[in-house]
């Protein structure tokens, strides 16, 4: 069979939606021949091309049409490419536990990789490197997302109340998670605080 033969079987087995990168095809031949081919089956609108070397074969909605994969499980795919380990942004994070109806304009990523901005569809995302990895804990899980918020919110914000909302939105399950993880002291204070007023109540 042919690369472009065996690059289309391949992509046949990959679920409608699912983001996929141009390393799933080096086994079948050079990054030059892969590329060829998968730009040949792009324009023949077979599969998306979601990002440099990302692509999809899309989901059709007979009343919508074409659906697209959300920027997170596209960032989530490249991530896994590079092996990164990447974070909601803080700014995001509070929004998501309803502390900020504020809706960032740019979609921010922390990650252990480099800084870089990434093109998806038409929308650009900027990750941002960070050399604390306590931000990365529990990266991608209600408590990793806690983290940041919390780290983001700061000292002086965080009350018993905002705790006592995380622990609502989140569960017991993660909010355990959250207590395990390696915190500053403020904000282990501050968790632990909650924790006894709810054992106690």
């Amino acid at each position: 069979m042919t690369i472009a033969g065996n690059i289309r079987s391949k992509i046949l087995s990959v679920p409608q939606g699912q983001p996929f990168t141009t390393s799933c095809f080096t086994k079948y031949g050079s990054r030059d021949a892969v590329d060829r081919a998968l730009s040949r089956i792009v324009k023949e609108g077979e599969i998306i091309r979601l990002s440099r070397g990302v692509f999809v074969r899309p989901k059709t909605n007979r009343f919508i049409g074409t659906v697209l994969p959300g920027v997170s499980k596209v960032i989530q795919t490249i991530a896994r490419k590079n092996g990164e380990t990447i974070q909601v942004h803080g700014a995001e994070a509070v929004r998501l536990f309803g502390f900020s109806t504020q809706v960032p304009i740019i979609t921010v990523y922390l990650t252990n990789g480099s800084s870089r901005s990434i093109r998806i569809v038409n929308t650009n995302v900027r990750m941002i490197h960070t050399s604390n990895n306590r931000l990365l804990q529990f990266a991608g899980k209600p408590a990793g997302i806690a983290i940041v918020a919390l780290w983001y919110l700061g000292k002086t914000n965080v009350t018993s109340e905002t705790v006592a909302r995380v622990r609502q939105v989140i569960g017991s399950k993660e909010f355990d998670r959250l207590l395990s993880a390696s915190l500053p002291a403020w904000m282990t204070g501050v968790l632990n605080s909650k924790v006894y007023k709810i054992s106690h109540e």
